[in-house]
């Protein structure tokens, strides 16, 4: 009993663990050897304990990265619905009068709303028109898209959706030439 035992510290080492608590248990002549095999016994099952909290913490973990990606990727949708909706009611708005067309002296239209007072700016048009415009040529592309990321276990965003929806309308504009 004045041999250290080394105690290997991977979770990995296991069944090493417990083989060698079982040979020492196999291999005692004495008490002293049997409580060393008891306590070695002891050390591997509060490692294979610790291991198993350590993978069900760890699955808890992807489980709810899984949960917030789908979460994302839902309200990533709704935005590009919203999106779509602006676009619609912006141009509406612009053909009706009550908003002066970007590039026009907005100065001098008495009565119109100017976009700036809308608190958007004409990038923010432009994408929602460029989102809007490619759930028209391909419906669906959204929601394709960003459950194609959730499937590869990645994150959506919205760079992902404005990157399907410049491509798809690039394919449309080869199309077209």
């Amino acid at each position: 009993m004045t041999e250290l035992v080394p105690i290997p510290t991977a979770a990995s080492d296991l069944p090493s663990l417990i083989d060698r608590a079982a040979s020492m248990l196999a291999g005692a002549k004495t008490a002293a050897e049997v409580l060393e095999a008891r306590e070695f016994a002891g050390l591997a099952y509060d490692a294979a304990k610790r291991a198993s909290r350590l993978h069900r913490a760890k699955s808890a973990h992807d489980i709810l990265i899984v949960a917030a990606h789908r979460a994302q990727a839902d309200a990533l949708e709704i935005e590009a619905a919203a999106k779509r909706r602006l676009a619609d009611e912006y141009d509406a708005a612009q053909e009706r009068g009550e908003l002066a067309a970007i590039g026009t002296n907005q100065h001098r239209h008495e009565g119109v709303v100017v976009s700036n007072t809308l608190g958007l700016r004409r990038d923010q048009i432009h994408e929602a028109r460029r989102l809007r415009d490619a759930e028209a040529a391909d419906p669906g592309i959204v929601r394709r898209t960003l459950d194609a990321k959730l499937a590869r276990g990645e994150e959506p965003t919205r760079s992902a959706v404005r990157r399907a929806a410049e491509d798809r309308l690039q394919r449309s504009l080869d199309r077209l030439q």
